[in-house]
């Protein structure tokens, strides 16, 4: 028997079968993909411009942000507006109050939230679902809708203009979200793994240490930069409850609009420093901010 080649046709039928059975194609044209990247670029475009806006305000003087035709790029750039922020009354004292009062709402919100977590996604007990939905709504509840009320509370508790009473306000604020999400994570840890930690000698506590904490860690992570973004952008609360002294930097920069005018340069160059603190935290947990938002995904 003498082997034939086989035909030119034979062979691009072949070819195209196996790039059929390697890739899946997404019915889109070409022009499609085009306008949606168009579209994209675009949406970018706008959502970037008022952030480079802000950037290009904060590096001019204060004839050229007033003049009539905006310039895209600071013709004489200058740190002014950064050193007239910075020099500006309570800003390095409204700056350590925004520091205060983030870290420990955000601290207690991940040691009370963690703790309720691990109870309801750990434990039976009556009542568990209907703490659950209780989580979820107050977390649609408006929270200014409950601004007067808080302020009488605190007010007879003694904790207005403190760093104490806002503090609690900020956790009670981040606290919901941070229950719910922390049940996920945990709830996505095999309950097999406790068992074996038990079996293997461990107490509650130890398996509590060794086992579910270090699991967690990555959402522990991820809902600390949803809290701490929640503390340190808050204005309305802080802004009613305290006076200037005890105030932080979202309040702060109000203080740029006066009769006279708005300070455009010292309000943008403040709005830049406020942002700082926010970038910061972020570049140094960002390695764990993707596996967070992905390890209670699963179950839960």
């Amino acid at each position: 028997m003498v082997a034939t080649a086989p035909s030119a046709r034979a062979v691009r039928r072949r070819r195209a079968a196996a790039d059929d059975d390697a890739v899946l194609t997404v019915g889109r044209s070409r022009t499609g993909t085009l306008l949606a990247n168009l579209a994209g670029i675009l949406f970018s475009i706008v959502m970037i411009f008022p952030v480079y806006w802000v950037i290009n305000t904060a590096f001019k003087p204060g004839p050229e942000v007033l003049q009539l035709t905006p310039s895209f790029v600071p013709e004489h750039p200058t740190l002014d507006n950064f050193v007239s922020a910075f020099k500006a009354p309570l800003f390095l004292q409204d700056l350590l109050n925004g520091l205060i009062v983030t870290v420990i709402a955000v601290i207690g919100a991940l040691v009370v939230g963690f703790l309720a977590a691990l109870a309801i996604a750990r434990f039976k007990f009556h009542g568990r679902r209907g703490i659950i939905l209780v989580v979820l709504a107050v977390q649609l509840v408006p929270f200014l809708a409950l601004l007067i009320p808080l302020f009488l509370m605190l007010q007879k508790a003694s904790l207005t203009n403190s760093l104490i009473g806002v503090s609690i306000t900020y956790l009670v604020l981040i606290l919901p979200y941070t229950v719910w999400t922390l049940r996920g994570f945990i709830a996505a840890i095999p309950k097999e793994l406790d068992e074996a930690a038990l079996i293997d000698g461990c107490s509650r506590f130890q398996t509590f240490w060794r086992i579910i904490l270090p699991l967690t860690g990555p959402g522990l992570v991820a809902t600390s930069v949803y809290g701490f973004i929640q503390a340190w952008n808050e204005f309305i609360i802080i802004n009613t409850l305290n006076s200037p002294e005890k105030q932080n930097l979202m309040a702060w920069l109000l203080q740029n609009q006066t009769n006279r005018g708005t300070a455009w340069g010292p309000l943008m160059a403040g709005a830049i420093i406020t942002s700082l603190p926010v970038v910061v935290f972020f570049l140094i947990i960002q390695r764990n901010i993707a596996a967070g938002l992905t390890a209670g995904a699963v179950k839960g």
